[in-house]
């Protein structure tokens, strides 16, 4: 999991500097394995505004602009062939000093005078999205530094997740744990429901209950497939690793590192009859979004309309059903899927997905609604469009329920090897989001919150209360053990002893 320090400081900001954080979160048992800079050091870059724009009179691909840092106008030759009158763009002033040691100077380019450059992504060692320069919102402040800009002092940290820690495969995961372990309140984005401006719906059933339990979906029409995703979704899934395609697929894999639940959009208009999800029948194939054809085994759960599969469920999409720049109407869909449904299909189809690796692991039963409904607004927010109403399609006797667990202070103190005070312990609980009630002097009956599903036992809540209190704060002891039994007698000789003593001497052991 890649999270960029700025993105989790707007959930939970402890006063902790970065070294300390990673520390605090290797120590919680969620190991650290990177900390980088969000971009290679450069300086004397800032917003830049081209006011004109001309072919240049002895070469046809380049272009002599005048640049505008909001002080001044320099005249710069570019080659870049989105540059225009009245792009805003990363504007490097002679005197920059760019990544790779590559500084600024005044120049010519056939015969025409170049006082500074114009950026495109990878020249601040940044993501290129389009061939040419990086294009700033019409609102950036000009003469503003790029490093403030866009937040490029920041800091990209990388978790190495083990596999029953699924909950923090996300950023709202990462941002739980630090504020447990810092007791510092969690800020988390308000997400209200988005009001239906549609009643349009398609229907959904599903045939296989037990691997898909909860279904939602949602009728977006009129959508813009091919609007500029802005700049700081941009920004935050580059720091998280992944790369920008779409404004539609930019915001599932969003709100898959926000909230940490996977989406999927369908282009509405290439769906037939409803949806049904259901297991893959004999002789099925699908053309995955990685355009391999895909046999189909009967034991695979599908998304499927009444043509056929569209679908992998929980692990990729269709291409047939694909969206693209020239969809305007979406069928939004967000499941839980049983980790069981899901686990080692994907390896099965030489795959391996976002998606896949956390339904195998386990995703939040109750996350669904609240990421849907996030996922709708930030489509309408960049994309347009209106939405109808969510529909869900529930077996709720096929949720899991959330264990409940109890414990006791004498089994804490035994297997820590110091006791912690019953309001410590109810503390600890509570701040992990569990549900806590006393049983007795010393005894509790701990319910898990519904994103920790690797509670089952005693132990795991001890583990819990171990991790967050620290190892580093539980006191060191030598075991008490005493001797084993007395030393055999001289004069008697082991019979194992006699028998390595016989073999060494070419005798063989006859066992009848």
């Amino acid at each position: 999991m890649r999270f960029n320090e700025a993105w989790l400081r707007e959930w939970v900001n402890p006063d902790i500097d970065s070294d300390t954080l990673a520390h605090q979160l290797t120590m919680a048992g969620l190991e650290v394995d990177a900390v980088e800079p969000a971009a290679p050091p450069f300086t004397g870059v800032v917003v830049g505004q081209i006011v004109s724009c001309q072919p240049h009179p002895d070469a046809d691909k380049l272009r002599v602009c005048e640049v505008s840092d909001g002080e001044s106008t320099f005249p710069v030759v570019c080659g870049a062939p989105n540059a225009r009158e009245g792009l805003k763009a990363p504007f490097a002033r002679v005197g920059a000093l760019l990544p790779g040691d590559l500084k600024i100077k005044k120049a010519k380019l056939r015969g025409e005078p170049s006082e500074g450059m114009l950026c495109g992504g990878s020249e601040l060692g940044l993501e290129d999205r389009i061939d040419g320069l990086l294009e700033l919102p019409d609102d950036a402040p000009l003469g503003t530094d790029i490093r403030d800009y866009l937040s490029l002092d920041d800091t990209v940290i990388e978790v190495d997740l083990t596999p029953n820690r699924a909950d923090c495969l996300s950023l709202r995961g990462i941002a739980r744990e630090v504020g447990v372990l810092n007791r510092t309140p969690l800020n988390e984005p308000a997400i209200e429901p988005v009001p239906a401006t549609l009643d349009d719906r398609f229907p959904v059933t599903l045939d296989d209950s037990d691997g898909c339990p909860r279904y939602l979906g949602r009728v977006i029409r009129g959508i813009n497939a091919a609007a500029e995703t802005p700049l700081w979704m941009v920004e935050r899934l580059r720091r998280a690793g992944v790369r920008a395609i779409d404004p539609i697929v930019d915001v599932t894999n969003y709100v898959l590192l926000e909230l940490g639940q996977p989406l999927h959009a369908f282009d509405l208009a290439k769906l037939t009859g409803g949806i049904r999800v259901r297991r893959a029948q004999a002789g099925e194939t699908l053309q995955s979004l990685d355009d391999q054809t895909l046999e189909l085994n009967d034991d695979t759960l599908l998304i499927a309309d009444d043509n056929g599969p569209l679908a992998l469920a929980g692990i990729m999409g269709g291409r047939p059903s694909a969206v693209s720049e020239s969809t305007r109407d979406l069928f939004l869909e967000c499941a839980f899927f049983s980790p069981l449904a899901i686990v080692g299909r994907a390896r099965r189809y030489g795959l391996h997905t976002d998606a896949s690796h956390r339904y195998e692991r386990g995703v939040d039963p109750a996350l669904q609604q609240r990421a849907l409904e996030r996922a709708t607004a930030l489509i309408l927010e960049i994309a347009g469009g209106e939405a109808g109403p969510l529909d869900e399609t529930l077996a709720e006797d096929k949720l899991p329920e959330p264990a409940t667990i109890e414990l006791s202070a004498e089994r804490v103190a035994r297997l820590l090897g110091a006791p912690l005070d019953d309001a410590n312990i109810v503390d600890i609980l509570e701040r992990l989001g569990m549900t806590v009630t006393e049983t007795g002097a010393g005894q509790w009956s701990v319910r898990a919150p519904s994103w920790r599903f690797d509670m089952a036992i005693q132990e795991d809540l001890i583990e819990e209360l171990a991790r967050v209190h620290g190892y580093e704060n539980l006191p060191s002891r030598v075991p008490a053990g005493t001797p084993a039994g007395d030393p055999a007698p001289e004069k008697e000789l082991p019979l194992r002893r006699l028998g390595d003593t016989l073999r060494d001497r070419g005798y063989m052991e006859a066992i009848t």
